[in-house]
């Protein structure tokens, strides 16, 4: 019989896109209070090919920051212009605390609560949180969607397997 122990503990971790440089930082002002210090805020980039929220959000935004990675390209889906319009820029931050991995669908539910407190009028999200966790192991996102590889957390949350650790590097599923 195998002994039951509590996983390691996890980097936290978001992606953040909204086309406005004010709601980025509201949000990262929000974050504080929350989850803790934030240890790292990404260069933004482009988030201009997805179309998915495209009518809902608006223009590009910009932030001066301290440290810089390297640029990411989401470009290949059009997922988000419905929703939020563009052009859209995206950020990844992640924060000095590490987490328990049992509390991603609390985290994951705290965020939603914050998109819906930057919404506008209509309900339409400004600011797009998505949380996740670094292990050793995987990369894990926390998302509202089922899917075959997204197995159930609770409260409607669902884990989204996105990488695996496999020959000494982080490998997306095949």
């Amino acid at each position: 019989m195998g002994r039951i122990k509590e996983p390691e503990s996890a980097k936290l971790f978001m992606s953040v896109f909204t086309p406005e440089e004010s709601l980025f930082q509201q949000g990262l002002d929000a974050f504080h209070p929350l989850f803790g210090e934030i240890d790292f805020v990404s260069e933004r980039f482009s988030f201009h090919l997805t179309d998915y929220y495209r009518e809902e959000m608006g223009g590009p935004l910009f932030r001066q920051i301290d440290f810089v990675s390297e640029r990411f390209s989401f470009h290949l889906t059009d997922y988000y212009r419905e929703e939020m319009g563009g052009p859209l820029f995206r950020h990844f931050i992640t924060f000095e605390r590490l987490i328990s991995r049992a509390l991603l669908s609390e985290i994951k539910q705290t965020t939603n609560r914050l998109e819906g407190k930057f919404a506008n009028a209509q309900g339409n999200r400004r600011l797009n949180i998505d949380p996740g966790y670094l292990c050793l192991e995987h990369v894990i996102l926390a998302t509202t969607k089922s899917y075959t590889h997204r197995p159930y957390l609770k409260d409607g949350i669902y884990a989204d397997l996105t990488l695996i650790y496999r020959n000494k590097s982080y490998q997306p599923l095949e």
